[in-house]
């Protein structure tokens, strides 16, 4: 089995070991997401010392009060692979909302300025989140990282042409409605991450994550899905290299 890792944030001085460790687990690629301009560069630094990491460069909703200078020039690098992760989180609000929701339109419009994939992170926030989307017009290659809402809002996302991706979470008993979605999702719209180092699977859960984790995700949603590993293996991995536009 072969996997890609929809969504990480490696750490820099650990980063040969990691993708070290990562290969020894069949995740071939990783994708090393940005969170404000200095960790889209140094995502950037990462993807460019290794063949099997590729950055995203965006805004968190976190840091959106700090606005989101730097980061459009950051897309002509060719190790860029999309814009993001950039959204709404309410359960924090370290950003004002407006702050939240003005940098989320500016993340979708830079997206279809550069025909460039949007990577959303949203928690609590998913009518703001929606409204925002039709608003400014769902990018084609758009993704739902981290999904941690229900059936619900797993058919409104679906409906919008959206692909969704799902972290260990959806190994934790307690995590019913995160199952029913990925029950839900369609294998040609699915995606699997780690979100490392945070949300480590059961049976890892607590400890710091890594990518070499990620099988024990896909394992959890083939469970969901009652299909073999391979299954999920092949199908998350033609689909993020397609997401994007990786060679298959």
């Amino acid at each position: 089995m072969r996997w890609i890792d929809n969504h990480c944030h490696l750490e820099s001085d650990s980063l040969e070991a990691t993708v070290a460790q990562a290969s020894s687990a069949g995740v071939e690629r990783m994708i090393d997401v940005g969170t404000d301009a200095a960790t889209s560069v140094a995502a950037i630094a990462k993807a460019e010392a290794s063949d099997r990491v590729w950055a995203t460069v965006g805004v968190h909703p976190h840091e959106a009060r700090h606005g989101i200078d730097g980061i459009e020039e950051l897309l002509g690098s060719n190790r860029v692979v999309a814009v993001g992760e950039s959204g709404l989180d309410y359960h924090y609000n370290h950003s004002p909302p407006a702050d939240q929701q003005a940098v989320f339109a500016a993340h979708i419009e830079m997206a279809h300025r550069h025909r460039m994939p949007l990577v959303i992170h949203t928690r609590e926030a998913w009518d703001d989140t929606f409204a925002i989307l039709d608003e400014g017009g769902v990018p084609e290659r758009t993704v739902f990282h981290c999904f941690t809402g229900g059936a619900d809002e797993a058919r409104a996302a679906l409906d919008r042409g959206a692909y969704l991706s799902f972290s260990g979470i959806v190994s934790f008993p307690s995590a019913d409605d995160v199952r029913a979605a990925a029950e839900l999702c369609p294998m040609d719209r699915l995606l699997v991450e780690t979100d490392s180092p945070y949300l480590a699977p059961v049976p890892l859960r607590g400890k710091p994550n890594t990518p070499a984790n990620l099988p024990l995700v896909g394992e959890a949603l083939a469970r969901v899905h009652s299909v073999p590993p391979e299954t999920v293996a092949e199908h998350t991995w033609d689909n993020a290299a397609a997401f994007y536009r990786l060679d298959a």
